[in-house]
């Protein structure tokens, strides 16, 4: 489903990445684990279209997707990626119902389906009491569960989750371990996350380990 081949990237005279080849499946909850420093945010922004490899092609479902850019990039992120991250990124103006809309909107959906299909989403990662409050009003798990619904919004082929626990304490990690594997067991989402939970990482499907750029 999405392809990385032979992808480098230098920042400076660092050589971040040398030579990486990756794929993942339709389906699968792959995680990339390893030291600080080894590659594996670089590698996650790359594939999720966040960043540019310096040499190396990424593809998705046979769509060249290192090869877009500027709003045709944009529209193919919006559509078929979404992205889950440590610190949420939720917008602090707006509630917890308009962040999960926001992507809907932006790639031109009709509003009313889009809501509808936003209540919904937070109704099953049970936030239906929570969906006027706003960001500060929300637990740390509760805003990783929006961010998690603003991800699935436009139904995306595959979602990136960088360090998705790494904000939040034991008890709710363990909830959004689990959401993960229900997500990928009713929907068949794809997942790719960069962790340093040895539990997330144990409990995915497969384990991608990173050393000084190079997956060993």
């Amino acid at each position: 489903m999405i392809t990385g081949k032979n992808i480098y990237k230098r920042y400076g005279t660092v050589e971040v990445l040398k030579g990486v080849e990756v794929q993942i499946s339709k389906g699968e909850v792959v995680s990339i684990v390893g030291p600080s420093g080894s590659g594996k945010s670089t590698l996650l922004h790359i594939l999720g279209t966040l960043d540019r490899a310096d040499m190396g092609e990424v593809s998705m479902n046979n769509t060249v997707i290192s090869t877009l850019t500027g709003k045709k990039l944009a529209a193919f992120r919006n559509k078929h990626i979404g992205f889950v991250f440590q610190f949420h990124h939720l917008l602090p103006e707006f509630t917890a119902l308009e962040n999960v809309c926001i992507p809907g909107w932006l790639a031109g959906r009709k509003k009313a389906e889009v809501k509808t299909e936003a209540e919904r989403l937070l109704t099953m990662l049970g936030l239906s009491q929570r969906m006027e409050n706003k960001p500060n009003q929300l637990s740390g798990g509760e805003q990783q569960r929006v961010a998690v619904a603003r991800a699935l919004i436009n139904k995306p082929d595959i979602i990136f989750a960088d360090e998705p626990t790494g904000n939040l304490d034991s008890a709710n990690a363990k909830e959004l371990h689990q959401l993960f594997f229900d997500l990928r067991n009713k929907f068949n989402q794809t997942f790719l996350i960069v962790t340093h939970n040895e539990e997330l990482a144990q409990l995915s499907d497969r384990l991608l380990h990173m050393k000084d750029g190079k997956i060993v």
